[in-house]
């Protein structure tokens, strides 16, 4: 999800080199890609993807939902201009952003797309979000769209460790 969100970074960065932003600053952890290049992470309001090395169970079989989550938000952004509107909290150390592709939430796409669950306590500040985000794990389930048409596990639990019986 990193270089997902890298990619919105650096995509953001190139189409909007004409505008200056405003005097907002935040803190993160930033590395090096060359000497002129800096890179942040941050992670996507009220989402919680699947992990780029987590599988998931369908049709008896293991396959890679985590990478399907990166991929699919790394093909959303190539080539195309993502708004990033940083909020004031942070999770994990990184902070937090809303992104959005061609009038689109990337978050709302990745839920509804089976490759995401809202985490809707961290939109309380945000009810519509909430409707929007909760509405497209809805549709998710009933179109057993990605890791929805079979077995997986919360992104949070499967960073603890937690297993499909498949994955061991």
């Amino acid at each position: 999800m990193r270089s997902i969100l890298l990619a919105a970074f650096a995509v953001t960065s190139c189409s909007a080199s004409s505008q200056v932003p405003t005097n907002r600053s935040f803190d993160a952890r930033a590395r090096a890609l060359d000497g002129d290049t800096v890179a942040v992470d941050f992670r996507l309001l009220g989402v919680d993807a699947f992990e780029r090395r987590q599988m998931c169970e369908r049709r008896g079989g293991c396959w890679q939902c985590g990478k399907a989550a990166q991929d699919f938000a790394a093909n959303m952004l190539r080539a195309k201009t993502a708004d990033i509107k940083l909020t004031p909290s942070s999770t994990y150390g990184r902070p937090v952003a809303i992104v959005t592709v061609d009038g689109k939430d990337l978050g709302e796409m990745l839920i509804r797309a089976g490759l995401a669950v809202p985490e809707a306590q961290y939109l309380r500040d945000d009810p519509q979000r909430a409707k929007r985000y909760a509405a497209a794990f809805s549709q998710g389930k009933t179109s057993r769209a990605g890791a929805l048409a079979g077995r997986w596990i919360e992104p949070s639990n499967w960073r603890r460790g937690e297993r499909l019986q498949c994955e061991r």
